[in-house]
């Protein structure tokens, strides 16, 4: 069949494969495997690691994720056939090189960072949502408690006029006394005028006049 493999990194590597008529229709299957071995494991498609699946109309295919340093077999076919011994190729990584070094540490550290600060978003949405109800609480507390405030005050207010109120139907009892013990008061200097006047001279009346001669008459006449 021809196949390839270019371009190879301690973790990448190019396979090329010349295109088949009958799988026109259809895709390529590249399957592969590292350590090796043609006598324990045959050509069968579960004794291999990985597989990729890619459109028919494509014929190269770049391989990431090797390990380096590790010998490969790698196998083309149409579909998900088993490979054959001509649609196979064997091909050693190499060592690691420092871009790729530095780029996967660099990936790792984007993941870790990202993953903490998901992390720490959580926990800060929780803390808010945790001071939000917490404020929600109190702020009730505080409502209900003015509206306890406001109804003793309005319930000491309404005793007040209450209070005022019986007050002032209570107070005519008193005038009426006074004004009793007023009359009484000027009945007695009434009834002492007459007292003082004792000595004052008494004008006769017509009364008078008449039974005084009638008792005169009699003294005579006897």
């Amino acid at each position: 069949m021809g196949v390839t493999v270019q371009n190879i990194t301690g973790s990448t590597a190019r396979v090329i494969w010349p295109k088949m008529a009958s799988c026109a229709d259809s895709f390529y299957s590249i399957m592969y495997h590292p350590n090796w071995n043609s006598v324990l494991s045959g050509y069968s498609r579960k004794s291999f690691q990985k597989e990729e699946r890619v459109p028919a109309s494509r014929s190269s295919f770049v391989i990431e994720n090797l390990t380096p340093l590790t010998t490969y077999i790698l196998c083309v076919t149409c579909q998900s056939a088993n490979p054959s011994s001509d649609q196979c190729k064997i091909f050693h990584t190499l060592k690691q090189d420092a871009t790729s070094a530095s780029n996967k540490k660099k990936d790792l550290a984007l993941g870790i960072w990202l993953t903490s600060s998901i992390l720490l978003l959580i926990i800060a949405g929780i803390f808010l949502y945790g001071c939000l109800h917490m404020w929600c609480r109190k702020r009730q507390a505080r409502l209900e408690e003015h509206n306890r405030n406001s109804e003793q005050e309005k319930g000491k207010v309404w005793s007040k006029n209450k209070f005022h109120t019986s007050e002032k139907f209570n107070r005519p009892s008193q005038p009426l006394q006074e004004d009793e013990n007023a009359d009484c008061v000027q009945l007695a200097t009434v009834s002492e005028n007459p007292l003082t006047c004792k000595d004052l001279p008494v004008m006769p009346t017509s009364t008078s006049q008449e039974l005084v001669p009638t008792s005169v008459q009699t003294t005579t006449i006897n």
